[in-house]
């Protein structure tokens, strides 16, 4: 026998000591729920949340000896012309660095995916290909033994991109919240930007409320304005039921508010105070007229005139209504992370800075008070040096919660129908 040959029966073996199974919903989140790889993509939720949209969501795992669950991925197919294709949204979920498991597990992935008659299944894993700082400087050395356990299974790799990617994002933006004890301790991590953004929000009277499926409607309204404004695709209302639907208690959609009475009374009391300055300075100058008096009571008649304006604009808000929306957030929380998915706002109340207020908010109520150390900002498209590239604005927002970026190792896809898999190549490459 020689060495190679050796090498594989140990592998046989290895393979022999776990057993392919489908996982239930409840042995699916289990897992998810204890696993470091764990993720709400890996998990019944979003499985219900993908049947309602047309997949048919297998669970497949592998069991020990003393049958624990000890591997597992879900896996969501949807139809094509050339048969179902399979789809692992951040998964496997599996040690890559157990070769023999990982192994096991794709053997259970590519039967599971004959049973369907799929011809391939391609898979993000949830693993970390490069950390980088928060201006992009890589802080380690690439991964690549994650690329090379999977293509060794047969496995191919996709060329790594920058990018909003139209299935899983690999390029994403985390905080760490593990050293934050206080909400204000958290606050003053931020840049001094993003904590005076914070400060002005709750001035100018921004409250942050989550919203039960009875208020969607408004929710999906600002998405709406929000998709037509910067141009992506809108996923509409009803998606939005879907999701919480399938999620449940873990999916929390907040919007923020102008309490415009607050914000008047705020105004009317900042051009008070500036009345009253103005006032004392010029009885000042009615004594004793001096240069440096003169300009500093130029200076606040200036501000008292901008202060009245302001007023007025307040006075007109609260003629539109108590409660105006003006940005809003869908988050999903799982026992390993917060996750940031989707938002909105609406641009005639971009001086507000609602946006800024709902990701504390969400740290403090969804993270820090649930006991969860994990937030992630989800999706920027990698590109640091270009301030005219697509994610630009996106990345700058987030920079300013002062966290880091995590490159994933993107995916991978598993042929299972060979024949139809290089039929349909074959077609895409003449087709263009």
């Amino acid at each position: 026998m020689t060495a190679n040959d050796t090498d594989g029966a140990a592998g046989t073996a290895a393979r022999r000591r776990w057993k392919a199974v489908l996982l239930t919903a409840e042995q699916l989140d289990e897992l998810s729920a204890r696993d470091p790889l764990g993720n709400f993509q890996q998990g019944s939720r979003m499985a219900a949340l993908a049947a309602r949209h047309g997949s048919v969501c297998s669970n497949v795992g592998l069991t020990d000896a003393d049958g624990h669950v000890v591997a597992g991925a879900m896996i969501a197919y949807t139809p094509s012309r050339f048969g179902m294709s399979g789809s692992i949204w951040l998964g496997p979920i599996c040690d890559p660095d157990d070769t023999p498991m990982l192994s096991a597990l794709s053997d259970a992935i590519r039967a599971d995916a004959k049973r369907h008659h799929a011809i391939e299944v391609a898979a993000w894993p949830n693993l970390v290909y490069r950390l980088h700082a928060s201006d992009g400087t890589p802080t380690e050395e690439p991964h690549d033994g994650y690329l090379r356990a999977f293509e060794g299974l047969g496995w191919s790799h996709q060329p790594l991109t920058c990018g909003y990617d139209s299935v899983i994002n690999r390029w994403v933006y985390v905080k760490d919240l593990t050293a934050y004890g206080t909400a204000d301790a958290l606050l003053k991590s931020y840049a001094k930007r993003t904590q005076w953004s914070i400060e002005r929000a709750r001035s100018m009277g921004v409250v942050v409320r989550e919203v039960g499926v009875g208020e969607l409607r408004v929710f999906a309204d600002i998405e709406r304005q929000t998709a037509q404004r910067r141009h992506f695709a809108y996923r509409g209302e009803q998606y939005f039921r879907d999701f919480a639907a399938a999620f449940g208690d873990r999916a929390h959609f907040l919007i923020a508010y102008i309490d415009t009475a607050a914000y008047e009374a705020s105004m009317r009391r900042k051009a008070q105070r500036l009345e009253e300055l103005v006032a004392g300075l010029e009885a000042k100058l009615a004594q004793r007229e001096t240069t440096k008096l003169r300009r500093r009571h130029n200076e606040e008649s200036s501000n008292l005139k901008a202060a009245r304006k302001r007023l007025d604009a307040a006075r007109g808000l609260t003629a539109r209504g108590a409660m105006l929306p003006a940005a809003c957030s869908l988050f999903v929380t799982h026992p390993n992370e917060t996750v940031y998915l989707y938002s909105g706002s609406v641009e005639e109340y971009k001086p507000f800075y609602a946006s800024a207020l709902i990701q504390h908010e969400a740290m403090v109520t969804l993270c820090l008070d649930k006991g969860i150390t994990r937030y992630n900002f989800y999706g920027i498209d990698g590109v640091f040096d270009d301030p005219d590239s697509e994610g630009h604005g996106v990345l700058e927002f987030k920079q300013g919660f002062n966290g880091h970026v995590e490159e994933l190792v993107g995916e991978f896809t598993l042929p299972v129908g060979r024949a139809r898999l290089a039929l349909r190549n074959t077609l895409k490459r003449v087709l263009g």
